[in-house]
């Protein structure tokens, strides 16, 4: 699960690359077990061939050292690390690979991003570890994933299949600040709770009149027959 921190950086990366000229999409699958890249660039030099950079996204130590493949597959390199971080494992950066300080706005101001970054530690370029055809098809499969996701919340969430929209619920309501006041999944559960029960005392209320009904019907039928004249 994303912290906090890492959507943060995440984000203020996109908008970086995007910056830069770039096309770019997020945790793009590589193939022959190349792992997934948090954050792949295309640029397009004036030449007409492409630049490909990837982008691995670590917020502690412990994630820095993780055994996870490092899909390190692009012409240029980079770890997206903190400023602590960067000073904690420095001496840990693989040759060739470049690193990516992030440093957050101190004003918060009306920005596309939270932070930008500075270049600790250029990359060296290098040949693709993948051929770039294959680069290219998983580029473009994961730009149709994130066009066809916002596609689906444009038209509502009606489209989502049930199970997917349970889940996004309950990923929030774990992440949620427990001292938020917007407690929606616990407001999603009260609501259905209530509409439940406000059913369920309609179908009562339904019975009790039919019932009520039959029981004059049957009293109608057991009345005297009135005496001939």
């Amino acid at each position: 699960m994303k912290t906090p921190l890492t959507i943060e950086i995440e984000t203020s990366l996109y908008q970086y690359c995007i910056e830069q000229g770039g096309l770019v999409v997020e945790e793009v699958t590589m193939p022959d077990e190349q792992g997934i890249v948090d954050t792949l660039c295309c640029l397009t030099k004036f030449d007409g061939s492409r630049e490909w950079r990837c982008y691995e996204l670590k917020v502690t130590k412990a994630d820095f050292r993780s055994t996870a493949k490092l899909s390190f597959v692009g012409h240029y390199n980079y770890f997206v690390l903190p400023g602590e971080l960067y000073e904690e494992v420095k001496e840990e950066i693989p040759t060739g690979i470049g690193v990516l300080i992030y440093r957050p706005y101190a004003v918060e101001e009306e920005m596309p991003a939270s932070g930008t970054f500075l270049i600790a530690k250029k990359a060296a370029k290098k040949e693709l570890a993948v051929s770039e055809e294959a680069l290219t098809n998983r580029f473009m499969a994961s730009l149709f994933r994130e066009v066809r996701k916002a596609k689906q919340m444009e038209r509502g969430v009606k489209y989502f299949p049930t199970d997917q929209l349970y889940k996004e619920l309950k990923k929030r309501a774990d992440d949620q600040n427990p001292f938020s006041t917007e407690r929606y999944y616990e407001r999603f559960i009260e609501e259905m709770t209530n509409q439940a029960i406000t059913e369920l005392q309609e179908e009562v209320t339904a019975l009790q009149q039919d019932y009520e009904y039959l029981r004059q019907q049957q009293k109608i039928r057991r009345l005297p027959t009135e005496p001939l004249e």
